[in-house]
C-alpha cells in the first residue's frame, strides 16, 4: 500500500484524471446497461409497486458503506478529511436542498447521473438539462444565489464541539464514551447489514441478476473512487485535493468551466473526469446494445418542465452538498448524519415530485 501511495504521489493530478475517467466510464456503462436510476426506482414503486430498482439503490449504499469503512480502517483513505464530515451539521441545507433536488429530478426525467447517461445514449434533452443544472450549481455556489444559500447555512447550522465532526460514529462516541473503532463497526454493521437484509429478503430482487449486479457495481465504483482519491490525498500539499468519490451536480458545472478553460488547465480534476467518463461509458453501452437514439423535446411544456427540473437540481444539489449519488451513496458511505438527512429529503422530494407531475398531467 505504501508503494502504491508513493506511485500516485509522483503525479496525483494525472492519476486522479485518468483514474476518474476510467471509473466514470465503467459507471456510465453499468448504469446504461442495467438501467440503475434513483428517480426511476421511485417511479417504479409509485406506478407499479416494483421495488427492485429501489433495492438496487439501497444495495449500492450498503456496498459503499462496507467498502469505504474498510478502506478507512486500513488507512487507504481518511474520510474525516472529506467535505461530508464537517464540524457542523447544515441540517436546513441538507433537507431543503434534498427536497429541491428530489422534485427537480422528477421534472428533469432523472437525477444528475441518470441525465449524464441519457445524454451519452443520445438524449438531447438530457444535454440541455445538464447545461442548465451546471449553470445553476455555479449560481447557487458562488453566484447571485450564493449569499442566500450561505445565509441559510450560517443561521441554521449546528456547530459541533471542537475536534468533533458529524459522523454518526463520532456523535455516538461522544454520547456513550464507547471506543470509536468498535462503534465504527457496530454502526456500519447495523446500517449496511439492515440494508442488505431488506434488499435480499425480497425474492424478486435476489433472483434478478441485473438488479443485484447494478447495486453491487455502483457501490464498488464509489469504493474505488474513495480508494483513488484517498491515495492521492496529501495534507501537506499547497492545495490539497480532498478525498471523495462519485457526485455529479457541482462536477457538471466544473465540466462546463473546464471545457471553456481547457488551454489554461488541460488536466481535468477527478470530478470532471468522472463526468466525461460517464457520458462516454453510456455511449459505448448504448451503441453496442443498439439503443443509441437522438431524442428531443416533445413540446413547449416538456421543455419548460425539464428546464425547471434542471434549475431545481442545480440549486438543490449545491445546497444539499450532493445528489442521489453524492449524498445517498458516496456521502452515506462516510456515515455522515447530514448525508442521511439529504438522502431522506431527496426521496421525499422525489415522491412529492411524482405526485405533482401526476397532477399536472391529469389537469
Amino acid at each position: 500500500m505504501i508503494a502504491l501511495r508513493e506511485l500516485v504521489a509522483t503525479d496525483p493530478s494525472r492519476f486522479l484524471a485518468w483514474g476518474g475517467f476510467v471509473l466514470g466510464t465503467v459507471f456510465g456503462f453499468l448504469v446504461q446497461r442495467t438501467q440503475f436510476c434513483a428517480m426511476g426506482s421511485l417511479a417504479d414503486i409509485v406506478g407499479f409497486g416494483d421495488y427492485r430498482r429501489w433495492r438496487a439503490w439501497l444495495l449500492a449504499s450498503a456496498t459503499a458503506i462496507i467498502g469505504t469503512q474498510l478502506l478507512h480502517g486500513y488507512g487507504v483513505v481518511d474520510v474525516a478529511h472529506s467535505m461530508y464530515l464537517s464540524a457542523s451539521i447544515n441540517w436546513a441545507g441538507n433537507v431543503l436542498g434534498g427536497l429541491l433536488l428530489g422534485i427537480g429530478m422528477v421534472f428533469a426525467g432523472g437525477c444528475p447521473s441518470r441525465n449524464l447517461v441519457r445524454m451519452g445514449a443520445g438524449d438531447l434533452r438530457a444535454g440541455v438539462v445538464l447545461v442548465v443544472m451546471g449553470l445553476f450549481a455555479y449560481i447557487s455556489g458562488g453566484g447571485v444565489l450564493g449569499p442566500l444559500r450561505a445565509a441559510l447555512e450560517r443561521t441554521t447550522a449546528v456547530a459541533l464541539a471542537e475536534g468533533k465532526n458529524q459522523s454518526m460514529v463520532t456523535l455516538l462516541a461522544a454520547a456513550t464514551a464507547a471506543p470509536p473503532l468498535l462503534l465504527t463497526w457496530v454502526v456500519s454493521g447495523v446500517v449496511a447489514g439492515g440494508l442488505l437484509i431488506y434488499c435480499f429478503a425480497a425474492r424478486d430482487f435476489r433472483t434478478s441478476a441485473m438488479h443485484v449486479a447494478s447495486g453491487l457495481g455502483v457501490g464498488l465504483c464509489v469504493v474505488a473512487g474513495w480508494a483513488l482519491t484517498g491515495l492521492a490525498y496529501d495534507e501537506f500539499a499547497a492545495a490539497p485535493m480532498l478525498p471523495g468519490s462519485l457526485t455529479y451536480v457541482r462536477p457538471t458545472g466544473d465540466t462546463l468551466d473546464y471545457l471553456q478553460r481547457f488551454t489554461a488547465s488541460p488536466i481535468p480534476g477527478f470530478g470532471v473526469a468522472t463526468v466525461l467518463g460517464a457520458v462516454l461509458g453510456a455511449a459505448v453501452a448504448a451503441v453496442t446494445a443498439r439503443r443509441f437514439r437522438l431524442i428531443g423535446f416533445a413540446n413547449t411544456s416538456d421543455t419548460l418542465r425539464n428546464l425547471a427540473g434542471a434549475a431545481l437540481m442545480g440549486t438543490g444539489g449545491v445546497t444539499a452538498l450532493g445528489c442521489t449519488m453524492g449524498q445517498a451513496v458516496t456521502g452515506l458511505s462516510t456515515l455522515a448524519l447530514g448525508s442521511l438527512l439529504s438522502a431522506i429529503a431527496i426521496v421525499t422530494g422525489g415522491v412529492l415530485g411524482l405526485r405533482l407531475l401526476e397532477y399536472q398531467i391529469s389537469r
